[in-house]
């Protein structure tokens, strides 16, 4: 179980360190992108793996691994 303490640090840690983006899909007309996000098993790590992966292609930016 966790304490209040640690939820007001994680919030806190949150609020300094991260940013969440929100996408919405519609479930028709992005089936296949949903799909895709469905089978690939962690959501957040194939975005990111694409994201790098164009941005690399395309040369802009600094590519860090995790």
């Amino acid at each position: 179980m966790v304490s209040e303490a640690q939820k007001k640090a994680q919030a806190r840690y949150d609020a300094k360190n991260t940013k969440q983006i929100i996408l919405k899909l519609n479930t028709t007309t992005d089936a296949d992108i949903l799909e895709a996000l469905e089978a690939s098993g962690n959501r957040q790590g194939y975005i990111k793996a694409l994201i790098r992966a164009d941005i690399a292609k395309r040369g802009h930016g600094v590519v860090t691994e995790e």
